[in-house]
């Protein structure tokens, strides 16, 4: 039996891609998160395996963070930009074995990102690339309780790869399974006491942490989303690097990430406004299942104070919450 046909057989209703909205009951999975446990099919997340003796030195040229320096076992986010230091993807590298380092996308841009290291991978380089997608799945645990299901689960599971992740609430971990055996990884991450859930829940938990996805474009430049952490300011060259170190050593960001206050729901994204002049774009929001409006957009800098009242086109007034894109 196909995993889709297990999801449906459990109540979900599935994307285009095959990858769940839902299961049936959206506030249930979203206070699982909150109280326990959830796990996601996150299939539609690139996973690209590097090997070779260069592989650090390609990553490390190619990205925003110090990749030279990890340690066997860890993972760590970088972002990769083109010239202008406009962002490509943020992805998430595990130096998983002797000569290997997994990489993670964002969902939908796994080839994408395959074609983009490849085209830099030079004749001297000792790299070989190759895409996992249609040889595994990848599933997700986030939530308070995901660090106790996954010390119960360890054990007795088999898996290509276990890592750490960026947590939605709690803490997260990334299970990688082969295609083979991802329908039995499934329920036994299930009968470990995790919640089966969607897209759905993961945006209302993304959008209520604060974390860009849909902002991960060109539009942005890393730092103006917030992400300092992904961005090393004393390694070598890399792509974008002079844009992106001005743009910290003059401490002058046009824009930056802010959570929002909407006292009703409103699509994004959508332009905002202050004092009748363009302040910038509402760019994530959502009512989650207990009738909450979690929302975030990037706004012209002088804007990012609390209280600050915008408007949309329509009249609707937003308030600016919490800065998110400063400096650590």
């Amino acid at each position: 039996m196909s995993l889709q046909a297990v999801y449906q057989q459990m109540g979900a209703v599935l994307a285009p891609d095959g990858i769940p909205l839902h299961f049936g009951d959206l506030k249930a999975e979203y206070h699982a998160a909150l109280e326990g446990c959830i796990v996601l099919d996150r299939s539609h997340e690139g996973r690209l395996m590097l090997n070779g003796a260069d592989r650090f030195d390609l990553l490390n040229r190619m990205s925003t963070n110090n990749m030279l320096n990890m340690k066997h076992g860890e993972g760590r986010a970088t972002i990769f930009v083109n010239a202008n230091a406009r962002i490509l993807d943020r992805t998430m590298v595990y130096h998983q074995g002797d000569d290997e380092l997994l990489m993670i996308t964002s969902p939908g841009r796994g080839q994408a990102m395959a074609d983009y290291l490849q085209r830099n991978i030079f004749f001297a380089d000792k790299v070989k690339l190759r895409s996992l997608m249609s040889e595994t799945r990848l599933f997700a645990l986030h939530g308070v309780q995901a660090d106790a299901i996954m010390e119960k689960l360890a054990p007795e599971l088999t898996a290509e790869f276990i890592g750490k992740s960026i947590p939605l609430i709690g803490s997260a971990w990334i299970i990688l399974a082969s295609a083979e055996s991802a329908e039995a990884v499934w329920h036994k991450i299930i009968q470990a006491g995790a919640k089966p859930s969607g897209g759905l829940t993961y945006n209302t938990l993304r959008i209520r942490a604060g974390l860009p996805a849909r902002e991960l474009s060109t539009d942005y430049i890393p730092l103006e989303l917030g992400l300092w952490d992904d961005v090393s300011f004393n390694k070598g060259c890399y792509t974008g690097q002079e844009i992106i170190a001005r743009m910290e050593s003059r401490n002058k960001l046009a824009k930056m990430l802010v959570r929002l206050e909407l006292n009703q729901f409103v699509e994004s994204p959508v332009e905002l406004f202050h004092d009748g002049k363009r302040a910038g774009m509402l760019t994530s929001s959502v009512q989650s299942p207990d009738d909450e409006v979690f929302a975030m957009g990037v706004i012209k800098t002088d804007l990012a104070q609390p209280d600050v009242q915008l408007t949309t086109s329509d009249g609707v007034i937003i308030r600016v919450d919490t800065p998110l894109g400063v400096q650590h």
